[in-house]
């Protein structure tokens, strides 16, 4: 008797061991499609894509910065889509403000059809000016959060594939963020002292890095002697009066970047739920890697690419310029910046700049950063043409 429970016993064992083998494996995740992207100033990513049943080919910011999906109210009112009032709010650098829904539409780009969406409803007319490209609406959490997408920016593809085992490019570093409808990186930021901190990982914001005041107050992460300058950017609820500096270094993961251009804003609207976060990471030092979001599995994968050691945008005009019916105007300008000193007025129209007459913003801001040093800039005031010599700041020195 003994002896056949003690044969029983090391049965059990034995199948328990081989048990503790077993796991139940998820399916390989499958390629879905691929789809052509561009890009805007500050690397900002754009998609077309169609609603419904509608012909019109649409531009949406492909955002991780956003929680939800959205259309542009402007859009919404030429395409006659039917809306529903709502008590859910959302929040932007620039302010706080209720919204409308929607309900129940279908999203469709090359390959894909991504139903059941419900898009929240605001105004893209200050981006569509500050890009000179139609803004439609932005896509975030309620897109990438069915997918596993793969931001390919050497060849400007988005691949989605289906959630499941999926296999990341050879090298690069896999990522846990914590993730609410947000990714939350940890990163290290470094000038007179080096902090590790979280920060919004927002391929929407086209800058490299956003930092709130009171962090950077409360941490005195600055060096005392350290330049800012004053500047402005755009986000939800208009534009936000920041300033700029060059911080030592920031490290995501295992890669360091130097010398890498920071704003600092007043966090009126608690964007960053301070002290939880330190600010944002945007998408001009995001595209220097290809990237692969995971939300299923809640990891992010990023492998440097081509444009790893492209050099940052240093320079400082001073200048918002905008696109306005067709022509691009200077819209606001900072007092004492180069910009002020050149003699340049509100709503003089940018008529050509070294040269080039283009009429394309894109094409103006970047000559705008590539420049540093003196430029020559015509203008038109009253419809008489003015030369202007401009003086572009490098905020390095």
């Amino acid at each position: 008797m003994k002896r056949v429970l003690a044969i029983w016993v090391f049965s059990l064992l034995c199948f328990l061991q081989l048990s503790a083998q077993e796991e139940f494996v998820p399916p390989d995740s499958k390629l879905i499609t691929k789809i052509p992207f561009f890009q805007l100033s500050g690397g900002i990513i754009i998609l077309k894509a169609q609603l419904d049943g509608f012909t019109d080919s649409l531009n949406f910011v492909l955002d991780t910065g956003s929680g939800g999906i959205s259309l542009d109210s402007t859009t919404v009112e030429k395409l006659k889509i039917p809306i529903a009032l709502s008590d859910k709010t959302i929040r932007g650098i620039a302010g706080v403000k209720k919204v409308s829904f929607a309900y129940n539409h279908t999203l469709q780009m090359p390959g894909i059809e991504v139903k059941n969406l419900d898009f929240h409803i605001n105004n893209y007319e200050l981006l569509t000016s500050v890009y000179g490209v139609r803004i439609d609406g932005i896509i975030g959490y309620s897109f990438l959060r069915r997918y596993i997408v793969h931001l390919d920016f050497d060849k400007r593809i988005m691949e989605v594939h289906t959630p499941g085992r999926f296999k990341y490019p050879k090298g690069g570093q896999l990522l846990k963020p914590n993730f609410s409808t947000l990714p939350l990186l940890q990163a290290h930021v470094e000038d007179s002292k080096s902090f590790l901190n979280r920060f919004i990982f927002d391929t929407g914001a086209g800058l490299c890095f956003l930092l709130s005041r009171d962090y950077v107050d409360d941490s005195a992460v600055f060096k005392s002697k350290r330049k800012f300058y004053p500047t402005q950017a755009e986000g939800l609820g208009g534009k936000k009066k920041m300033e700029i500096a060059v911080m030592k270094s920031v490290k995501i993961g295992n890669y360091k970047f130097k010398k890498v251009p920071v704003h600092i804003f007043e966090d009126d609207f608690n964007v960053t739920n301070y002290p939880i976060l330190g600010g944002l990471m945007g998408n001009d030092l995001l595209r220097r890697f290809n990237i692969t979001l995971n939300y299923p599995e809640q990891t992010i994968h990023i492998k440097p690419n081509n444009h790893f050691t492209d050099a940052f945008d240093y320079s400082y005009t001073g200048l918002g310029i905008y696109l306005v019916d067709g022509q691009i105007k200077v819209i606001d300008i900072i007092e004492g910046s180069p910009g002020d000193k050149a003699g340049f007025k509100t709503e003089d129209i940018i008529f050509s700049i070294e040269n080039n007459a283009s009429n394309n913003i894109q094409a103006y801001k970047n000559l705008f950063q590539n420049s540093l040093g003196k430029i020559k800039v015509v203008v038109l005031r009253n419809n008489v043409p003015l030369m202007l010599n401009m003086n572009v700041k490098d905020i390095r020195r």
